[in-house]
């Protein structure tokens, strides 16, 4: 009887140990930040160090695409301790060079005017094709040179929509724009590449619908054009041992009236819900609705959460500290700041002892 009872104990010590090992996710906290590439790596590393001393863990870095700056600012990260990501501008590639010698390549409204030369809202909305091969593959070709690059984390995609149907509420009264209805000159992709593909799927073109807007053949196309870009961008991450993370907009529900973006969907690691309250004239608690709604929907997937604050938007630093500990409360496993150098001393002590009461 003794060798059984034996082999029981050892077994019973094997699955304990085993538990043990696995660690409790820790709370996160990170910032978006943008490089240039003419800045020393003196500053740099003063950069990086005030973020790790005032309780930042990691960086998700806008290098406008170049692997080459990237690979330059990763040691300096890590050497002060922050996990680093790769922050991309997708869908909307404002500058790109290669893109710009290819006019096809970009979206049409459903006015019939091309972001090539007509941009909407802004001047560095340039956004390409979901849907056309060569658009596509050109957006998944820039995320596996960022991938290839040792000791990133993840590629971090942005822009991984189209443009706004609607903007944020505060923001119409800047061009003096009332949107209650989907407004044509915002309403994108009707370029030949998507009517060809979408006729094909319904038999239908959607330039010939009586009201695009209750077409959800037409939406469901686009939000599956922009998913099918970010599960390759997900295998193609992977295949290099890194995750794939994204910014996104506040909750899937806001994020597919929006801008054509059902995140919930999507084959991805982390999401980072930019749950910018004061963008939509919302109080501090709002951090709190949206990161429990967008948690909600992500309820049987492995995709993880971290909510994203918009630093310019917190009124001050007990406002900074409810939006960190509602992201908590509320199932997030991180937050990040919008942006690093908008983080004050006096932010960066809040997040620092925030950080510690978590602990």
């Amino acid at each position: 009887m003794k060798l059984p009872k034996l082999l029981f104990l050892l077994l019973a010590f094997s699955i304990f140990s085993c538990a043990k090992k696995e660690e409790p996710i820790t709370f996160k906290f990170a910032v978006w930040t943008t490089a240039d590439a003419k800045k020393a790596d003196a500053e740099y590393t003063k950069e990086f160090k005030k973020y790790k001393d005032g309780g930042i863990d990691e960086v998700l870095i806008n290098t406008s695409t170049d692997p080459k700056l990237l690979k330059r600012l990763v040691p300096l990260a890590t050497k002060e301790g922050l996990k680093v990501h790769a922050w991309i501008m997708a869908m909307n590639r404002p500058g790109d060079s290669i893109a710009l010698q290819h006019p096809d390549w970009y979206q049409v409204s459903k006015e019939g005017k091309s972001c090539f030369d007509t941009r909407p809202y802004v001047d560095y909305y340039q956004w390409l094709c979901p849907t056309r091969k060569e658009s596509r593959e050109h957006v998944l070709h820039l995320v596996e040179e960022l991938a290839k690059v040792d000791g990133i984390e993840s590629v971090h995609l942005d822009y991984i929509r189209f443009p706004d149907i609607f903007l944020p509420i505060s923001l119409l009264p800047k061009y003096n724009l009332v949107q209650d209805v989907e407004l044509p000159q915002f309403d994108f992709c009707y370029c030949d590449e998507c009517v060809k593909a979408f006729e094909k799927i319904h038999h239908k073109n959607p330039k010939e619908s009586h009201n695009t807007s209750i077409d959800m053949e037409w939406k469901n196309f686009r939000l599956n054009a922009v998913q099918a870009v970010v599960n390759d961008a997900f295998a193609i991450a992977h295949k290099h041992n890194k995750q794939l993370t994204a910014a996104v907009f506040p909750y899937p529900e806001m994020a597919d009236h929006m801008v054509r973006q059902r995140w919930d969907k999507w084959d991805i690691d982390q999401v980072y819900p930019m749950i910018y309250h004061s963008f939509y004239d919302e109080e501090i608690d709002w951090v709190g609705y949206a990161t429990k709604q967008g948690v909600a929907d992500l309820k049987d997937k492995k995709t993880k959460i971290n909510t994203g604050i918009y630093v310019p938007g917190v009124k001050n630093d007990k406002e900074l500290k409810e939006a960190i500990l509602l992201a908590k409360e509320n199932g997030a496993i991180g937050v990040s700041f919008f942006d690093g150098n908008a983080l004050s001393e006096s932010n960066f002590k809040t997040i620092k002892e925030t950080k510690a009461s978590l602990k």
